[in-house]
């Protein structure tokens, strides 16, 4: 059984990080990001939330567990302003732009957090000022007496609730950064460090401040990316149209779409046309035309004109729902980086409290000085504070996992942001993935007498009456070579074979060569022709081939269950090292295999049901577009744009996500052990441990939210 949760009003990162060690010790499989504060619990149990609260509160107060549902309904209920107008012909004279309530299931409520805010900015301006008249005096040496107590006051207002949030973490008998910093503003002031204690609160208020300003802002930029699912829809009926839920509206219904909104379920326009801006979905910006029988998918922009829409599918399984589903499911699946992380600020704590103790304790033995001692430790104290690092990791994942989804690409976790950064070699699915489904004719070579003219006006006679992509491209040839096709009796297809058709007294068959490639035309039983087909290769998978040759990415492959020479007919000049047909999904599989022993690991890219075991196979399983169900479940990754070029597009932002990850590690230890060797040689002041732990935290975050502003081309 899966409960789904959001903790509401949990700002602590190193708390989230204990709040699931230990429900993952009660339940066993629990997900949880930071990021989204998205908990998923899954047990037997069936009513869990009593517990899961209990649980919470024991390591942080302040925190709502909301069930994930009710949580959104009460979104949803905020915005449900239900209206009635008349529809126009066309168009739609009434201003829809103020009931596009194009809201997040996940948008918080922040009354509590706006009112907290605006006080603790009040209280941190006047603690300020303080501190700064402190600072003076102690400059000038003037006044001790008003130094300290200005100091004192100072600390208090800008660090009341810290101090208060340090005690109770002491009674829990767990150390977090406020214990820290209560330890420490009260150390150094019995040691008479008055102004430095007070610096060290205000600077340590405005550094959380910033902080928890830089993880919502980032937050709420994550939250825009998926924010492409109305949650309105305008339901016509009797003429008129009436704003409804979106999940409430039943398949078959006509819906209107007036312009500047997000289409909220997917459908086929049954009246009107516009222009569409599907860049939501596929990350690409050039506006697409739509009109009466065009497919328009949830989240798309309609730009122009109002039209009308008859709905497909249901609010649950609309391109948007899926698509959100997918970016909010991604932050669960923590890569190694997160893991490791998480495994390490358990452990780098207690190490860090045994290091000040030691520094501390020892030193002060020796030489007799205790204040200087217990001062240098309270800077290590101070400057090991691991937030920097437990926030901005899972931030970055997340930020580049939502900068990806707004290039048209869908990853579904750290790990596979780790996977296909890491990946050696790409295997492509032939058709649907490397082509694009249809059918051209690459030669007519005439048997006898005929001209290829003439055995093209044929063979599209013939198959005048077929759907069969065959009869497509015969059309698309005759018309784009001016060929005039008359028109034949007695039209017959035979099943898996051919067509014919009858032509006076003569019989004309267009249909498979036995044994042989092409298509066979011919008259009373005689060829008189042989048809050479292509598949049509996407037009961008040339151009997409090259730019992962130039990521150096060792192998490209293709695989098909199509005859070898088709294959390789399709291969021709495209960077691919390795054409493989007559391949059965299992075959597909051992392929696969082999190039993960041969390069260490291999992406797959495929979009068809039959390539789901290969998909599940793959070091990074990559589904094409949102067709197949049982693809995207078994894929990894999913090009939502249904484009191969986006596919270089997430190998450069996979790498720089992984690149950024590191950075903001090793940036992070790097001042926090550096701090700690300038505390040890009397250097480093307590105020500087302070910027190393929130002012690094900051900028780490701000690098993190970067993969989201950049632009990844």
């Amino acid at each position: 059984m899966k409960h789904e949760f959001i903790l509401e009003g949990l700002h602590c990162a190193n708390c989230a990080a204990k709040i699931e060690a230990k429900l993952e010790k009660r339940y066993g499989d629990v997900r949880f990001s930071f990021t989204t504060l998205e908990l998923e619990i899954h047990t037997d149990e069936a009513d869990i939330r009593d517990e899961v609260q209990q649980i919470v509160d024991s390591i942080e107060d302040g925190v709502t567990v909301v069930p994930k549902d009710e949580h959104i309904h009460h979104t949803h209920d905020e915005h449900d302003h239900h209206h009635e107008h008349d529809c126009h012909d066309g168009c739609c004279d009434h201003d829809h732009d103020h009931h596009n309530h194009d809201h997040h299931g996940h948008e918080h409520n922040h009354e509590h957090g706006h009112e907290g805010g605006k006080v603790k900015v009040i209280l941190l301006s006047i603690a300020a000022v303080l501190f700064i008249a402190a600072f003076i005096l102690h400059i000038l040496k003037a006044h001790v007496l008003i130094c300290n107590i200005l100091s004192i006051i100072s600390a208090i207002l800008a660090g009341y609730d810290v101090v208060i949030e340090g005690i109770k973490s002491g009674f829990k008998r767990r150390i977090d950064e406020t214990t820290l910093m209560t330890v420490a503003v009260i150390a150094a002031m019995v040691l008479g460090e008055f102004v430095e204690g007070a610096a060290v609160m205000v600077l340590f208020g405005i550094g959380e401040l910033l902080e928890d300003k830089a993880v919502e802002k980032s937050r709420r930029d994550i939250r825009k990316l998926a924010d492409i699912r109305p949650d309105v829809a305008y339901i016509v009926e009797n003429g008129k149209s009436r704003e409804a839920r979106a999940e409430d509206v039943a398949i078959g219904t006509i819906l209107e779409i007036p312009p500047h909104t997000r289409v909220p379920l997917d459908g086929i326009i049954t009246e009107g046309s516009t222009t569409v801006d599907a860049s939501s979905l596929t990350g690409e910006s050039e506006p697409v035309d739509a009109t009466v029988g065009t497919e328009l998918l949830s989240g798309m922009m309609n730009n122009d004109n109002t039209v009308y829409l008859k709905t497909t599918k249901a609010y649950a399984d609309s391109a948007a729902t899926r698509i959100v589903k997918l970016v909010e499911e991604s932050s669960k699946n923590k890569g190694n980086h997160e893991k490791l992380i998480s495994r390490f600020a358990a452990v780098y704590t207690p190490v860090m409290i045994g290091l000040a103790l030691v520094i501390a304790i020892i030193p002060s033995l020796i030489t007799g000085d205790w204040a200087e001692w217990i001062h240098k430790a309270l800077v290590c104290l101070v400057a090991s504070c691991p937030c920097s690092i437990v926030i901005s990791v899972p931030l970055s994942y997340y930020a580049g996992i939502g900068a990806a989804s707004k290039a048209g690409v869908l990853i579904k976790g750290g790990r596979f942001v780790e996977a296909i950064a890491n990946t050696k070699a790409f295997a492509f699915d032939k058709t649907g993935t490397i082509t694009d489904n249809q059918i051209s004719i690459k030669e007519i070579s005439p048997v006898g007498s005929y001209t290829a003219t003439e055995i093209a006006a044929l063979a599209a006679a013939a198959e005048a009456h077929s759907a069969h992509p065959v009869a497509n491209a015969l059309r698309s040839y005759c018309k784009e070579h001016n060929i005039s096709v008359e028109e034949l009796k007695e039209h017959r297809e035979i099943s898996s074979h051919g067509v014919t058709a009858q032509r006076g007294n003569d019989t004309i068959t267009v249909c498979k060569r036995e044994g042989k490639p092409g298509i066979s035309v011919q008259l009373n039983d005689s060829e008189i022709g042989v048809i050479t087909l292509s598949e049509h290769i996407r037009s961008e998978a040339p151009d997409a081939l090259k730019e992962l040759k130039a990521l150096s990415i060792q192998k490209t492959v293709m695989l098909s269950g199509d005859k070898q020479e088709s294959c390789r007919n399709v291969a021709q000049g495209l960077a691919l090292d390795e054409v493989h047909g007559e391949l059965l999904p299992e075959d597909k599989v051992k392929t696969v295999e082999k190039l993960i022993d041969d390069c260490g690991s291999c992406a797959f890219v495929g979009d068809g049901i039959n390539d789901a075991p290969v998909l599940s196979r793959a070091t990074c399983g990559i589904a094409m577009g949102l067709g197949s169900d049982a693809a995207i479940e078994s894929a990894d990754m999913v090009l939502s744009s249904e484009s191969l070029s986006s596919l270089p597009r997430a190998v450069r932002i996979a790498r720089k996500t992984l690149s950024t990850v590191k950075a903001n590690i090793t940036f992070s230890l790097i001042v926090k052990a550096l701090i700690i060797i300038l505390a040890i040689m009397n250097i480093a002041p307590l105020w500087l441990a302070v910027f190393s732990d929130t002012g690094v935290c900051l900028l780490c975050i701000l690098n993190a939210v970067r993969l989201i502003r950049s632009k990844n081309k």
